[in-house]
């Protein structure tokens, strides 16, 4: 059995549509916070995490709730048809809100229809991936999520400049287009594990608590650790880029577009890289890869940052920050494509679902204290926004030392049985 491209590809739609809303709602909202409402930085730092907040409540346990889930349409599809369309709706209304409390209120409502569904889209990947092909795949997919990270950042930033209603009325078209496409062309496995156990998050996570290999321990707070550096910085760049390299407003976004257009590119070299040399190998090198560009823009300063290099198509002009973004995007893209797939192939075909919702229960948590903890470094260091560059190599390190000590996780071969759950739900030793 061979990687189904054309199918993994219109999986990706989904993911796409994920992405042009978190892209667009990572840019631009945090300027809505400081000029529309004059919230100071560690409000906007809390008020970024309220969408990982909603995930961390909700999406673990739908992605236990989906494996368990079953219709005459599968068992991912009624999440998604839900939760498509009411954030479509609520994230076009955003823009348009001037009073604090109902803009509170369309991004909550956004938050909540959001994490009801990223779950159970993302766990539909590996539920049509055989165990040797999930790397290759998550290229696959995390390729169309870049795609939608370029469109939410460049085409957004141009549209902003006209209108900043247009690129969150743009995130709502493509979200709806999106779904219908995964809906229409994606068809669920008619047949599920044989397993009695009925997935739990609660039991999983402590499985993988008492597991004496503690590789999927260390994997998840590795996770935890690289997503806390990352989204740190992202809550903030477009401030970042506005406050201290002193770039016009829509500029930082264009930035973050740089780093996709990268990411992008090498979404699926980084799978095949993944599937040859070994996903931990592929990750480890990442991490070392993100902690010397961090710190590169970090001790470099504003003028060296933002000195124009070329002019390219679609992307404008490229300034130093943008070749080390750039690098970064590649970084991200060995250490993101892996990561899942090794999450998955620690359990077995029933669960899929709950696994993936740990994945995002340690993404999440990371996410909300990432945006957090810089809000208060840059609070307590008198605004300064370079700081957000200072705190992330260490998180990026402590993944990388965690990292060493996994040792599952890797493609299973076709024949080989892939992880059997014993009667009280654990994993045998």
């Amino acid at each position: 059995m061979k990687l189904n491209y054309g199918k993994t590809f219109l999986l990706g739609f989904g993911f796409f549509g994920v992405s042009v809303i978190w892209g667009v709602y990572n840019a631009f909202v945090p300027l809505f916070l400081a000029n529309k409402f004059a919230l100071s930085p560690i409000w906007i730092g809390f008020f970024m995490t309220l969408d990982n907040m909603a995930a961390l409540l909700i999406q673990p346990p739908v992605g236990a709730w989906s494996d368990r889930l079953r219709t005459p349409i599968g068992r991912r599809m009624p999440f998604i048809l839900i939760g498509a369309p009411l954030a479509a709706l609520a994230f076009g209304l955003i823009p348009l809100v001037s009073v604090l409390p109902i803009f509170v209120a369309c991004t909550s409502t956004l938050l909540l229809s959001m994490a009801l569904w990223r779950t159970p889209v993302i766990a539909l990947m590996p539920d049509i991936t055989p165990s040797q092909y999930r790397s290759q795949a998550n290229g696959v997919i995390n390729f169309m999520g870049g795609v939608g990270a370029i469109v939410s950042f460049l085409i957004g930033a141009s549209l902003y400049e006209i209108n900043p209603a247009f690129p969150f009325w743009l995130g709502s078209v493509l979200v709806i287009v999106s779904a219908l496409l995964v809906f229409i062309f994606i068809r669920e496995p008619k047949t599920y594990s044989a397993s009695d156990v009925k997935p739990s998050m609660l039991k999983s996570l402590l499985e993988v608590i008492q597991d004496p290999d503690h590789s999927a321990l260390r994997l998840l707070l590795a996770i935890f650790f690289w997503f806390l550096g990352y989204n740190a910085i992202e809550a903030f760049f477009t401030l970042y880029a506005v406050k201290h390299l002193g770039l016009p407003e829509a500029y930082g976004a264009r930035l973050l577009g740089q780093l996709s257009l990268i990411f992008v590119i090498f979404a699926l070299p980084s799978g095949y890289i993944g599937g040859r040399f070994g996903r931990r190998h592929t990750i480890i090198t990442g991490l070392l890869l993100m902690t010397l560009v961090i710190l590169s823009i970090f001790f470099l300063p504003e003028s060296t940052l933002t000195i124009q290099l070329t002019k390219l198509p679609l992307l404008g002009v490229v300034p130093v920050i943008g070749v080390l973004l750039m690098i970064a995007g590649a970084a991200w893209a060995l250490i993101n494509i892996n990561s899942l797939p090794m999450v998955v192939d620690m359990t077995d075909a029933a669960r899929l679902g709950t696994y993936t919702g740990l994945y995002y229960l340690f993404s999440t948590l990371a996410a909300i204290a990432g945006p957090n903890v810089n809000g208060w470094i840059i609070q307590l260091t008198g605004n300064n926004y370079n700081s957000t560059m200072m705190i992330a190599p260490i998180f990026m390190l402590a993944a990388f030392f965690l990292m060493l000590g996994v040792r599952r996780g890797e493609a299973r071969q076709p024949g080989e049985p892939e992880p059997r759950l014993s009667e009280s739900g654990a994993l045998p030793g």
